[in-house]
C-alpha cells in the first residue's frame, strides 16, 4: 500500500512541475485581463474523492499484526502508520485467542504518537464495550458461560467474564461447591472457598450494571436444569439414601443419587435436599446437631418436590409415638412432667420422651392469680399437670398446672412426709424466738433460752417454795 501511494505521489510530483512551467492560461474580460481558475491537481481531485479522516484519541481502528511478543504487538495501519500495543493493554476480554502474524484485531486510539512516533493502541479498551453488549445478551438469553474462580472472600467468589471482574455469592453457589459449616465460622467458610481459587465453574449472569461496573453471576442457577432433569426421577413418597451433608439451624441437608436402570447408584448426578428441623425427630428440637452430624448415613422419605427443591423427612419413617398416646394418657388425669422450655405464651411440657404437651399462660395464670410463670415453674423441674385435651393427630396435649389442693392425697402426704422438720420464727418479747415443729422437748428448751432473767427468778422462787411446802 505504501508503496503504491509513493508511485502515485511520484507521477503526481512530474505533473505538477510541467504544469508550473507552462505559462498560466488568461481570458480577456472588458480589456482586463483576468487569469483562469486553476484546475485541482491529480493528487487534490484524488484526496477529494477518497477522503481520508486521520484517526483521533479514543477511536476504533483495525491493524495487521505485524510482529507479536509477551509484552507488546505492533500492527500495521496503513496510511496511518503503525501502532503499538503494550502490557495489560493486549488482553482482549473477548477471549479471541492469542494472536498470531497476519491478524486483523480492532484496537482502540490511546495516544498518537509517543516518543518513539508510533500510535499507541488498546485492544483491551476496544473490546470492553463489545465484551458488554454479549454479557448483556447472555444474561437475557439466560446463557451458561464458563469462568475460572480468581479468589476468595467470606461473602463470595471473584470471578472474570469476557475481561470483565465480577461476583458469585455464597448463596448462589451449587449444593456441590457450597461450603456447610455446622457453626456458621465465617473463617472455615473462607478456607473452604478457597480451595476452588483457579478451578473452572459454569455459571449465569444474574445481573450488571454498566456504569457501575458491576457483574454478579450465580452457579446454582446454571445447575438448575441439570438438578431438574435429575430430580425428575424421583416422586413424593420415595425413600432415599443418602449422607448428611450440612447442618444448620433449620435442618440438614442430605445428598443422596438416583439409580440408573440397571438399578445401580449413579454418583455423578448426585442432587441434595432439606430435612426441615421440624422433620427430623417426633419428640421438640432446640438444635439439629444434637439429632445428625455430617457424614451420618440416614434413609429420608421425600415429601416435596418444588422445581429444583427437594423437602425430606426422617421422622416419617418413624413410628409415631402419638398413636398411642391416647391409651397411655387420658383427659382429666394428672401426670408429672418436666418443663422442657418457657416463652411468653406458656411452656412445654415432657410426660415421656416423645409425648410433649403445652400448659398455655392463660390456663397457669387463671389457677394461680397473682403469680408469674417463672415464679411458678423452672426449666428441667418436674410438676404436676392436669390433661385438659389430646389430639393426636395434630400431636397436640392441652395441660395446666395444678396446686397442691388439686393433687391426689397419697401425692401430698408423700410430699409433706420428705420435707425435713422446719424452725418456724416468731417474734417474742426482749428479742426472737424459734420453734421446731413436732419436738416438744427442743421447744422447751427454746423456750427457756427467750425467757428473761427477772422471769427465771420467779420460776425458781415458785419452784422452791413448792419443794418445801412438800417437805413440810
Amino acid at each position: 500500500m505504501n508503496d503504491i501511494l509513493s508511485k502515485l505521489a511520484t507521477e503526481v510530483d512530474k505533473l505538477s512541475d510541467e504544469k508550473a512551467a507552462a505559462p498560466a492560461p488568461v481570458k480577456k474580460t472588458d480589456d482586463k485581463v483576468v487569469p483562469e481558475e486553476k484546475a485541482p491537481s491529480f493528487m487534490e481531485q484524488l484526496l477529494l474523492d477518497n477522503p481520508i479522516e486521520f484517526p483521533s484519541v479514543g477511536d476504533t481502528v483495525i491493524g495487521t499484526v505485524l510482529e507479536v511478543s509477551s509484552s507488546e504487538i505492533y500492527l500495521d495501519l496503513g496510511p496511518f502508520g503503525t501502532g503499538l500495543v503494550l502490557g495489560k493493554e493486549i488482553k482482549d476480554g473477548m477471549g479471541s485467542g492469542k494472536l498470531k502474524l497476519g491478524d486483523k484485531v480492532s484496537a482502540t486510539v490511546t495516544d498518537l504518537e509517543n516518543e518513539e512516533g508510533y500510535i499507541e493502541l488498546s485492544i483491551r479498551e476496544a473490546s470492553y464495550e463489545k465484551a458488554w453488549e454479549d454479557i448483556e445478551k447472555k444474561r437475557d438469553a439466560g446463557d451458561k458461560v464458563k469462568t475460572k474462580v480468581i479468589s476468595a472472600n467470606k461473602g463470595g467468589l471473584l470471578i472474570e467474564i469476557n475481561g470483565i471482574a465480577g461476583f458469585l455469592p455464597v448463596s448462589q453457589l451449587s449444593s456441590k461447591n457450597y461450603p456447610r459449616v455446622e457453626d456458621g465460622d465465617k473463617n472455615k467458610i473462607l478456607n473452604l472457598l478457597k480451595k476452588l481459587v483457579g478451578k473452572e465453574l459454569e455459571v449465569c449472569v444474574l445481573d450488571i450494571d454498566r456504569e457501575a461496573e458491576k457483574l454478579i453471576a450465580s452457579e446454582k442457577a446454571a445447575q438448575s436444569d441439570r438438578d431438574k432433569e435429575t430430580i425428575s426421577n424421583f416422586r413424593v413418597g420415595d425413600v432415599i439414601s443418602g449422607e448428611i451433608s450440612g447442618v444448620v439451624d433449620f435442618g440438614a441437608f442430605v445428598k443422596f443419587s438416583p439409580l440408573n436402570e440397571d438399578g445401580q447408584i449413579n454418583d455423578r448426578e448426585k442432587v441434595e435436599g432439606l430435612v426441615h428441623i421440624s422433620e427430623l425427630a417426633w419428640q421438640l428440637i432446640e438444635n439439629p446437631r444434637t439429632i445428625v452430624k455430617v457424614g451420618d448415613k440416614v434413609e429420608a422419605k421425600i415429601i416435596g418436590i418444588d422445581n429444583d427443591k427437594i423437602s425430606l423427612s426422617i421422622r416419617a419413617l418413624q413410628a409415631d409415638p402419638w398413636s398411642e398416646a391416647t391409651k397411655k394418657y387420658k383427659v382429666g388425669d394428672v401426670v408429672t412432667g418436666k418443663v422442657h422450655k418457657i416463652n411468653h405464651f406458656g411452656a412445654f411440657v415432657y410426660l415421656d420422651n416423645d409425648i410433649h404437651g403445652l400448659a398455655h399462660i392463660s390456663e397457669m395464670l387463671d389457677t394461680h392469680p397473682g403469680k408469674n410463670i417463672n415464679d411458678l415453674i423452672k426449666t428441667g423441674e418436674d410438676y404436676s399437670w392436669k390433661i385438659l385435651s389430646i389430639e393426636p393427630r395434630e400431636h397436640r396435649m392441652g395441660l395446666t398446672l395444678i396446686s397442691d389442693k388439686e393433687k391426689p392425697a397419697k401425692e401430698v402426704k408423700e410430699k409433706k412426709a420428705k420435707k425435713p422438720a422446719r424452725i418456724a420464727t416468731q417474734s417474742v418479747a426482749g428479742g426472737e424466738k424459734v420453734e421446731p415443729q413436732n419436738d416438744t422437748e427442743e421447744k422447751q428448751k427454746y423456750t427457756e433460752k427467750s425467757e428473761k432473767p427477772a422471769e427465771k427468778k420467779v420460776k425458781k422462787a415458785k419452784k422452791e417454795k413448792k419443794e418445801t411446802e412438800v417437805k413440810e
